[in-house]
């Protein structure tokens, strides 16, 4: 019995240093950035402006915008929670295609933007770098469009504005709910500083809503996806269900295609 007693208290010892890791480090479970030296010179092989936006606290953004004469508009462009802007060729070819310009957007801490993260801070820059796309555009003209991660961003953008669309790819429900997923064993809605409601957000959200989803996706669950294109009031919604589809990659479907054409039309 002792034996057991003292077993049982090593193991909640153990638990709860698993606990305050969580907390403290939490940034590097969520987070993986891919830094950029601030010489790199960036080649998108299309006409394109490099430009820094500087926020209150000190932080300096770096973005991308994609000049294509804009016959449509622009694509604000939120990417996942890895890489960073120069890892996004293929994406700017894609929108330019569909005759719209695109602004592409590195979180603090990702490619050759600087600050300290946190939720506030990060919707606080996607709404700078939406006002830069209102010097440009007309409002009725921005589409606003997230990746994985990035659909929590765009998701309350969204909510926050007036797009013209709102396009998210491989959505979560929310980010303690995914957290809930990747993290069973540990009380995720008390640990957690990003929650990125998206579920409450798109409930705000006044513009048709595209989603698209992989059911294989090891990720962010297609059951995710699914409740979160559920949550949607109202009927300016559509969900485009990629058949054996991943994580990355779904532009080689040719139901994303086809979505992604509604979406640009």
């Amino acid at each position: 019995m002792r034996r057991l007693k003292k077993v049982g208290i090593a193991l909640g010892i153990l638990y709860l240093g698993l606990v305050f890791l969580a907390y403290f480090f939490q940034e590097r479970l969520i987070f993986f950035p891919s830094k950029m030296p601030m010489e790199h010179t960036y080649d998108f092989c299309q006409p394109f402006e490099e430009f820094f936006l500087d926020t209150e606290d000190g932080a300096r953004l770096n973005a991308v915008h994609i000049k294509n004469s804009g016959k449509k508009g622009v694509v604000l462009y939120f990417h996942g929670n890895s890489g960073n802007v120069s890892h996004l060729y293929h994406v700017a070819n894609r929108i330019s295609n569909k005759g719209y310009d695109a602004v592409f957007v590195d979180y603090r801490t990702y490619g050759k933007s600087t600050g300290a993260l946190s939720e506030e801070a990060l919707n606080k820059d996607a709404q700078l770098f939406y006002d830069y796309a209102l010097e440009h555009y007309k409002e009725n003209e921005i589409i606003v469009y997230g990746r994985s991660f990035g659909t929590g961003i765009a998701s309350r953008l969204a909510a926050k504005n007036a797009p013209c669309r709102l396009v998210l790819e491989s959505p979560f429900y929310s980010a303690v709910d995914l957290g809930k997923h990747r993290f069973p064993f540990l009380p995720v809605s008390l640990l957690s500083r990003y929650r990125f409601p998206s579920h409450e957000y798109l409930k705000e959200v006044n513009c048709p809503i595209y989603i698209f989803h992989g059911t294989e996706d090891s990720v962010i669950p297609y059951d995710a996806a699914k409740r979160l294109y559920e949550s949607i009031p109202g009927n300016a919604k559509e969900m485009f269900t990629i058949e054996g589809g991943g994580h990355n990659y779904l532009q080689a479907s040719a139901t994303f295609r086809q979505g992604i054409g509604e979406a640009l039309r």
